[in-house]
């Protein structure tokens, strides 16, 4: 700016020695661009912020799984801490996880065991 007006005012025999700006008035519409830019910078900021939160927590996870897979006594332990959780609440329905081959063997039909085939025998002799 200052090398335009010196190169206008030359001719006069004036010289420019500072050039300031103490207001600068945008158009309405170049502000909301602007405004516009910086919150999208910002939301993208979030974003990664976020994503790299995620991202630790997930590493975070995948090493508690990895020590609790390695005991048993762990796992266990877990369970108990998240059945005691649950119990805490104010719910008058608690689901107890159970694995499918315990279950199956409550809904497979039984056949009566040897002890009760003699006792049955004696009997009717």
């Amino acid at each position: 700016m200052q090398v335009s007006l010196d190169e206008a005012t030359e001719s006069w025999g004036i010289k420019v020695e500072r050039v300031e700006i103490k207001d600068v008035r945008l158009p309405v519409q170049l502000q909301r661009a602007m405004a516009a830019e910086a919150e999208a910078a910002r939301e993208a900021r979030a974003k990664v912020i976020a994503a790299e939160g995620e991202q630790k927590a997930s590493r975070a996870l995948r090493e508690a799984s990895e020590v609790i897979s390695d005991s048993p006594a762990a796992l266990q332990l877990r369970y108990l801490q998240t059945l005691n959780t649950i119990s805490a609440e104010k719910n008058s329905t608690i689901v107890f996880p159970l694995p499918i081959d315990i279950i199956s063997f409550f809904t497979r039909p039984r056949e009566p065991r040897e002890s009760t085939k003699s006792a049955q025998i004696n009997q009717s002799s």
